[in-house]
C-alpha cells in the first residue's frame, strides 16, 4: 500500500497510519516499511536508505524493516499475533529513530552506525532517544503497551527482558516523561 510518500504493506497499514499521525514532521519524509525474513536481535529496524545517505537532509529517504515473525530464543510470534497497540508502539519507536536521523549529516550517520554496532552504551543512548521521541509525540500509551507486552510475557526469556530493561526506557521513566508533557490548549467552552 502506498500513501503519500510512504510504502506500507497492507497487513500493517492501519498501525502505520496511526503511528504516523503522531509525527506530522514526517509528512514529507519518504519512508518505506518492508517485511524481512529475520532481523538479528530485533523485531524492527529503522535506517536511512544508503543511496541517499549523503544527500541533503530533506532529500533523504528511510527504510523501516519489520521481521515477518518475532523470534526470541524458543518463542516465535507471527506479526498477526501481536496486538495492534503493541505494533503501533513498535512502529512509533522506529519513527523516533527516523526523527533522530533527520537532523544528522551523512558523515554523522555513518559514525552513528559504527557506534551502534560497536558500543553498548551508544545503543542504549540511541534506543532511549527513540523512545523519548515517541513519548514526546504523544505515543506514551503505545510505548507502554509495547514494554508491557515484552516485559510481562511469560514465554519470553529473562535474558531478553533484561536486554530490554538495560537498553530502553523503563515504564516508570516513560510515565515521568508523559507527566512532563505540556497539556494541550482546549478550545474555549470546553
Amino acid at each position: 500500500m502506498i500513501f503519500e510518500n510512504k510504502v506500507v504493506p497492507e497487513a500493517i497499514a492501519k498501525e502505520v497510519q496511526i503511528a504516523l499521525s503522531h509525527y506530522p514532521d514526517l509528512r514529507e519524509t519518504p519512508i518505506e516499511f518492508r517485511f524481512k525474513k529475520k532481523i538479528k536481535k530485533s523485531f524492527m529496524q529503522a535506517q536511512p536508505k544508503f543511496s541517499g545517505l549523503f544527500k541533503n537532509k530533506k532529500d533523504r529517504s528511510y527504510l523501516i524493516m519489520i521481521s515477518e515473525s518475532f523470534h526470541i530464543e524458543n518463542e516465535e510470534f507471527e506479526i498477526s499475533e501481536i496486538p495492534s497497540e503493541v505494533l503501533i508502539g513498535w512502529i512509533g519507536h522506529e519513527l523516533g529513530h527516523v526523527m533522530d536521523y533527520q537532523e544528522r549529516s551523512g558523515f554523522n550517520l555513518l559514525i552513528f552506525g559504527i557506534k551502534y554496532l560497536t558500543s553498548r552504551g551508544f545503543i542504549k543512548e540511541a534506543e532511549r532517544a527513540a523512545d523519548t521521541f515517541a513519548v514526546n509525540h504523544g505515543m506514551g500509551d503505545y510505548i507502554l503497551a509495547t514494554k508491557d507486552f515484552i516485559l510481562n510475557h511469560a514465554h519470553l526469556s529473562e535474558r531478553y527482558k533484561a536486554r530490554i530493561k538495560r537498553l530502553y526506557l523503563s515504564p516508570d521513566e516513560i510515565l515521568l516523561l508523559v507527566d512532563k508533557l505540556p497539556i494541550p490548549d482546549l478550545p474555549e467552552g470546553e
